[in-house]
């Protein structure tokens, strides 16, 4: 008789998820580099039991959103688009206008949301992780985010003025 033999899965279930908070300061840093790092914590893709349908990664705290770098010339060149759905509605914004705004957090929000999973009631559970907030002050104290230091893991990760 013949017995198979099965190995155990490595599928992350809700049972096993151990959700960590981190904190990251997002002043000098570049951009595209942050939400690049921010993306892959809030899916969990750092993990080793990381599965693509369930939410395993962390809770991601941003302080100093207003301060956040964009390299080349993208801070006057670069366009956000809208439309406000009515005719001849479009509307554009330039990062630069975005940051000496009202809400300079949004810059980080979107840049973290065009990298997640597109359209998916996962993305937007994912999402609902992530916290930034302007300035050093935030609410999360009693949760012991762990600090990364986000500027020091790569030269080209932060950028003067």
């Amino acid at each position: 008789m013949h017995v198979m033999k099965t190995t155990k899965s490595l599928s992350a279930e809700a049972a096993h998820k151990q959700k960590k908070w981190i904190l990251v300061d997002a002043e000098s840093v570049v951009l595209g580099r942050l939400a690049v790092f921010v993306a892959d914590r809030l899916r969990g893709k750092h993990k080793p039991v990381y599965t693509p349908h369930v939410d395993c990664g962390d809770n991601v705290v941003i302080i100093n959103a207003e301060k956040v770098r964009l390299t080349g010339n993208k801070l006057n060149d670069g366009v956000y688009y809208w439309h406000t759905g009515y005719v001849g509605g479009i509307k554009e914004r330039s990062p630069r206008e975005v940051l000496q705004g009202k809400h300079p957090e949004r810059l980080i929000v979107k840049a973290v949301e065009r990298m997640m999973k597109k359209e998916s009631p996962l993305a937007r559970e994912q999402m609902r992780n992530l916290k930034v907030y302007v300035g050093a002050a935030h609410p999360h104290d009693a949760q012991q985010p762990e600090v990364i230091d986000f500027a020091k893991r790569n030269a080209k990760n932060k950028r003067s003025a």
